[in-house]
């Protein structure tokens, strides 16, 4: 079981590294238009276009690794007296809960992605395809839903064994 979520951590790690490398080249496209709009050049045509696909890619690409890493904020002022089997089942239930909403978010997404493709709806200035954006947030959002089905299924683990896989993230002392 470790060598499988050493698989998934790896997996979730590539996808965030892939999101940085996405999310930075926006980031300099935003610059490289600001710049350009100080001068004659005036802005980067379709810009923004490109920095809204690209921020959408960026956020569902970061999922994977948060979810395997427990990275999700918290709230525990009710659950900070839960210990041993009650917490782990409380991991479990909520980790079964997120795959649930990460499934379900990458279904209508495939799902918008094609009503944009029958659409034929594009962009207004670069006239790009509209699901293109879908497509790269589609990838993301699979991505997602196979690393939180894995960690429900980790956490179901933990809960049957009393042996910690993932580790606990917040609350570790638990």
């Amino acid at each position: 079981m470790q060598r499988l979520h050493r698989v998934f951590y790896g997996f979730a790690w590539v996808m965030a590294t892939i999101g940085g490398l996405v999310l930075s080249a926006t980031i300099l496209l935003t610059v490289a238009s600001i710049l350009s709009g100080l001068t004659s050049l005036g802005p980067i045509p379709g810009e923004e276009e490109l920095v809204q696909a690209g921020m959408a890619f960026a956020i569902f690409a970061f999922l994977p690794l948060c979810q395997i890493t427990a990275g999700h904020a918290t709230v525990d002022i009710f659950t900070n007296w839960l210990t041993g089997r009650r917490f782990r089942l409380l991991q479990f239930a909520i980790e079964v809960l997120f795959a649930a909403v990460l499934i379900t978010i990458a279904v209508q997404l495939k799902e918008g992605m094609d009503g944009r493709i029958r659409s034929g709806q594009t962009t207004f200035l670069l006239q790009f395809p509209v699901w293109w954006s879908y497509a790269a947030s589609l990838v993301g959002a699979v991505a997602a839903a196979i690393v939180g089905v894995w960690t429900a299924l980790a956490r179901g683990w933990e809960l049957l064994t009393n042996h910690d896989l993932i580790g606990a993230g917040e609350g570790a002392e638990h």
